[in-house]
């Protein structure tokens, strides 16, 4: 005898309600029931959401790590210096002895005209204001300038040609 496999489809049990319907066929109902949605459809996080006007609109929840969108220039552009229309208050006149000496622009100043190389007439303005004010600060700190011409007359040198080498002989 044929043997006949187990089947777990199970036939009608008890009798149908309605004896004119048919098993392939759906209910009628006089308001039809909405349908039952389970989570979020199928790509949700691809799908653009449209804007009031019609344009697509950036999500609110983005990432708070990514950064600003805006370009960076790769190029450092050059900054001139300005000099400040305000003079700069110092406390005491040491410190404002000490940025006069620091001064990179007077400085450079100097070194041109140490090398007898033309200066405009503002560059030439600014060297004798600073070099004044220098002045100024150094009579009220009583530091004296030493000048080169008096280094010139004490020549350690000098003293060599006056010894006699007959006095270091016995």
């Amino acid at each position: 005898m044929a043997r006949s496999k187990k089947s777990r489809k199970v036939g009608l049990i008890g009798v149908r309600k309605d004896p004119d319907r048919k098993p392939g066929q759906k209910r009628l109902e006089s308001t039809p029931r909405p349908k039952k949605h389970k989570g979020k459809p199928a790509g949700s996080r691809h799908n653009v959401e449209q804007g009031e006007n019609g344009t697509s609109k950036r999500r609110e929840n983005q990432d708070p790590r990514l950064g600003s969108k805006k370009p960076i220039p790769l190029v450092v552009k050059k900054t001139t210096i300005t000099t400040p229309t305000q003079k700069q208050k110092f406390a005491t006149p040491s410190e404002e002895l000490a940025a006069l000496e620091a001064d990179q622009r007077l400085a450079s100043l100097l070194d041109k005209l140490d090398d007898d190389k033309q200066l405009t007439k503002e560059q030439q303005s600014y060297v004798d204001e600073k070099m004044a004010r220098h002045r100024i600060l150094c009579d009220l700190l009583g530091i004296v300038e030493d000048d080169d011409e008096d280094d010139d007359e004490m020549d350690p040198l000098d003293d060599l040609d006056a010894i006699d080498i007959n006095d270091f002989k016995k």
